[in-house]
């Protein structure tokens, strides 16, 4: 590409009173070649328009965010330009102001700027981010690294060492610093946790640490020829020092697709409005030029996913109204189900979706031809499909490990009528009544030969309930029931995968359990925030957050390296916006509308907005203070639900006018008035603003949901006994992992053991003799001639990242298992363990992490069920396992 102009602004700090009143004046500068800069408060623009973000100089009231633990001072900001000398391959941010409000529950630096004509034409543009903090190891190698956060000096080296950015936030990046003096040798690295990241094989650049390459006085990272990956931390290592020299500016390059925030969402739990924005940003940052991207982190996967895209797409919708992106995007990827049988049926429903929200009837018609068929093949292989990949939960199949089970097969098919009934409704609101009852009643077809079955509900679990609820195949008995068994446990109903649970807690919706799907979504994407994600991750568990640190790096899996920016997990946003502040089309385009908020009895309020072809739909509903503000656009018929949560509505009065109090009183403004056991219907509400009075009566009992429940128990981590557990562990019976040879275990199984079987995980040696006490005894005599063998992850093979051992029982009974790790050959390794029942594959322990295995390490856990066992590679070159021991 070629070189040209570009331009940094260097700020000069004089800190001063309170700028009230100010905080969107801006001063204007014109240069070279017609390049506008403009600065607003604290906010520099570089180039034709380089956002340059300086923690410490955002003055109060500025119109946009710090990054998390940044902080915020007053300060007036005088400008100087010099030339940068790295271009950047994108233009800097342009074609629009800070004209949004301040979000503080949203991590995204730019939540309030505004793009005056955001369009799906739009290139990538570019901004900067300065750290928010910096940590020197040692110490003694920098002076003043605490600079880098303000750009107000230069960092001194003075040895060599490591200095880490943490940028706040995770962008879609490159790390690049300034030096002119820069002597002997770095590389720098970057990670979206708090150790520089390495991921699978097929990679670009599967260790994201590297030498940088110098433009001039700008040393840049570059680790794939797309430059950016997820950052969120990044590290500068001086490998070797000669003589002191200095770093004058550290900043993280982002890229970005102009979306404005047209959607709003907030309540009373700062936490679900966190989770709302959360979800929009982390598709907002993964989106590319011209598709929906899918990953941050370049693993060799970064493309188009259509599945992944189902979700994105949805929160898109709420969020940005971007819709002729999504319709781009839908056209891209009508062709490619990447091979993965549902992924077709979710570009079905996402082609609806955009139908529902946009109205869009001649892209329907487009698409027509190729959804149909998609149906049909569907339904062609209904009664035995093959699945290759349903999702990373256990219970689906753990990713592309084992997925053709009854139980991913069941939610495929529940899948398929679901998308049958929603191609039937858009075919009927486009006019064409013949597609709709053809599909209408494949759709019922399948749904007579379910219920057959009577006990068709005791064979679906919790992934297969779901689709089956939102499919409307299970009526009210059933839905009582498949709650009962697979949604009133509270860590049963979470899945593995934040986009498989976007589908459970549609269900809880439909099955009118607010209060259970909000203890969810904040177990799953709350719990992820509190881990220290600013964007949503690939898989997630929350017993994470009690083993592992914040922004720790987290386990590798049958996913392969995990992804911590994945947008496939923003499904939450759109669920807020349409179950919790209750607006959803009703017809296409929003010609009609449901407002019908389900805050269940732990939220006071909500309020938000939706964009529509039509003009924005804004709602707030108070039920402390018992008051409703709606805001209905133009060519807009509503009907409102106004909620009871538990209890009575005595009257509604319309901006003064008894509108109900048991019956309707007839107003211009509503139409009719009706009561069922949730709301009080209010229909016909036009364009225009209403705000409503509510009068309720009695009082609604609290919800507590239930705490985590683990079956099995963990015991201890044992790190005295080493190698020689003859003794100790193994009284019952013992397996040393490949010790006669790869693949030939030395075994001697209880009499209660039908098996053990390695799924997963190849049995390599480090040396074929030693004495080293380390390495466990070849029997429980603890003889000393040993084998240094065991079981290996098949790093760096992507999906390689598990050993899993299969435990069957003869019969249920309580016993105690001992896993031995030993690390060998001194790689750092860190191993994460956990445990699911054999036979539904549920989870039934916390996740546990072990460290510091040198020495050697016994986890040994208690329980009565058959079990399979996953250890997954956290740190080091990849995970091992010595031995399991079986003991009462």
């Amino acid at each position: 590409m070629p070189i040209v102009p570009s331009y940094k602004v260097l700020p000069h700090i004089t800190h001063a009173g309170t700028n009230t009143g100010m905080n969107r004046k801006q001063e204007s500068f014109v240069l070279g070649r017609g390049v506008a800069i403009t600065a607003i408060f604290g906010l520099m623009l570089a180039g034709s328009g380089c956002l340059d973000r300086r923690a410490g100089a955002l003055p109060a009231g500025q119109p946009t965010q710090a990054a998390p633990g940044s902080g915020a001072s007053d300060a007036h900001v005088r400008l100087s330009v010099e030339p940068l000398t790295a271009h950047e391959p994108y233009p800097c941010l342009h074609g629009g102001e800070f004209t949004g409000p301040a979000v503080p529950e949203s991590p995204d630096p730019l939540v309030g700027y505004r793009w005056r004509e955001a369009s799906a034409a739009d290139s990538l543009q570019s901004y900067v981010l300065r750290p928010v903090a910096v940590s020197a190891v040692p110490a003694r190698s920098f002076g003043n690294p605490s600079v880098a956060t303000t750009g107000r000096g230069a960092v001194l080296v003075k040895g060599s060492g490591s200095l880490r950015f943490d940028f706040g936030v995770e962008s879609a990046a490159w790390l690049e610093f300034d030096s002119a003096d820069l002597s002997g040798s770095v590389e720098m690295s970057i990670s979206e946790y708090n150790e520089p990241a390495i991921v699978n094989a097929g990679a670009q650049s599967p260790v994201k640490t590297k030498a940088p390459v110098r433009h001039g006085n700008t040393w840049r990272l570059e680790l794939n020829k797309e430059l950016y990956e997820g950052l969120r931390f990044g590290w500068v290592h001086v490998r070797s020092f000669d003589r002191p020299w200095h770093i004058t500016d550290v900043r993280a390059v982002c890229q970005i697709k102009p979306a404005n925030y047209d959607g709003r969402f907030a309540c009373s739990d700062p936490l679900l409005t966190r989770i709302w924005y959360t979800g929009a940003y982390g598709v907002k940052v993964n989106l590319q030029k011209d598709y929906f991207g899918a990953i941050l982190m370049e693993r060799s996967d970064r493309f188009s996913w259509t599945g992944d895209a189902h979700t994105s797409q949805a929160a898109a919708l709420v969020a940005f109204g971007n819709r002729d992106f999504v319709k781009l995007n839908l056209d891209r990827t009508a062709h490619d189900s990447n091979n993965i049988e549902s992924y077709s049926l979710y570009w079905v429903l996402s082609l609806i979706d955009y139908f529902k929200y946009s109205g869009d009837t001649a892209a329907l018609s487009q698409h027509l031809t190729n959804a149909q068929a998609k149906l049909d093949h569907a339904n062609a292989i209904y009664a035995d499909p093959r699945i290759t990949f349903y999702g990373h939960d256990e219970r689906l199949g753990a990713c592309f490990e084992e997925p053709d089970r009854p139980e991913t097969k069941n939610a495929y098919r529940m899948l398929f009528v679901r998308a049958c009934r929603e191609f039937a409704w858009a075919m009927r609101e486009s006019g064409r009544a013949e597609l709709a009852a053809q599909y209408e009643r494949i759709a019922d077809q399948r749904v007579s030969e379910l219920r057959r079955d009577p006990a068709w509900v005791d064979r679906f679990g919790l992934h297969a309930a779901a689709e089956a609820v939102d499919a409307g195949a299970a009526t009210p008995a059933d839905q009582e029931r498949l709650f009962q068994r697979e949604f009133s446990d509270r860590l049963n109903r979470l899945s593995y995968s934040p986009f498989n649970q976007y589908f459970v807690i549609r269900a809880m919706a439909r099955m009118n359990r607010p209060d259970e799907a909000l203890t969810t979504v904040r177990d799953q994407w709350g719990g992820q925030i509190a881990y220290g994600g600013t964007t949503f991750f690939e898989v997630y568990r929350p017993s994470w957050n009690q083993a592992l640190g914040r922004n720790d790096a987290v386990p590798n899996c049958q996913v392969g390296y995990t992804s911590l920016a994945h947008p496939w997990g923003g499904g939450v946003t759109k669920w807020l916006s349409e179950e919790v502040l209750g607006i959803k089309p009703t017809a296409p385009g929003f010609a009609t509308v449901e407002i019908s908020p389900r805050p269940g009895r732990t939220l006071t309020w909500v309020e938000g907005t939706v964009p529509t072809p039509r003009g924005p739909i804004s709602a707030r509903f108070d039920l402390h203070a018992g008051s409703a503000r709606l805001q209905i656009p133009p060519g807009t018929t509503a009907r409102v639900g106004i909620p009871k949560t538990g209890r009575a509505v005595q009257s509604i009065r319309l901006d003064g006018r008894l509108v109900w109090d048991g019956q309707y009183h007839p107003a211009v403004d509503i139409t009719s008035a009706t009561e069922d056991a949730d709301f009080v219907w209010l229909d016909g509400l036009r364009q225009g603003d209403y705000a409503f009075s509510i009068r309720y009566t009695g009082h609604a009992a609290p919800f507590r949901d239930g705490p985590f429940v683990y079956p099995a128990r963990f015991v201890k981590q044992d790190t005295h006994t080493g190698g020689n557990w003859g003794g100790i562990y193994g009284r019952d019976g013992s397996v040393l992992f490949s010790y006669d040879g790869p693949g030939k275990d030395r075994v001697r199984l209880p009499d209660y053991v039908a098996s053990v079987v390695c799924r997963r995980g190849t049995g390599r040696q480090w040396v074929p003799s030693t004495e080293d006490i380390r390495v466990p005894a070849p029997d429980a005599a603890n003889g000393s001639a040993r084998i240094a063998v065991a079981l290996f992850t098949g790093d760096p093979a992507p999906c390689q990242q598990s050993i899993v051992l299969d435990v069957a029982l003869k019969a249920p009974r309580e016993y105690q298992f001992a896993l031995y790790f030993v690390d060998f050959d001194h790689k750092g390794r860190r191993e994460a363990v956990e445990l699911f029942d054999l036979d539904s594959r549920k989870l039934i322990a916390p996740v546990k992490v072990f460290r510091d295995l040198d020495g050697g390490a016994y986890a040994v856990y208690a329980c009565r069920q058959p079990v399979r066992i996953r250890v997954n590679q956290l740190r080091g070159d990849n995970a091992v396992l010595s031995g399991l021991f079986f003991d009462p």
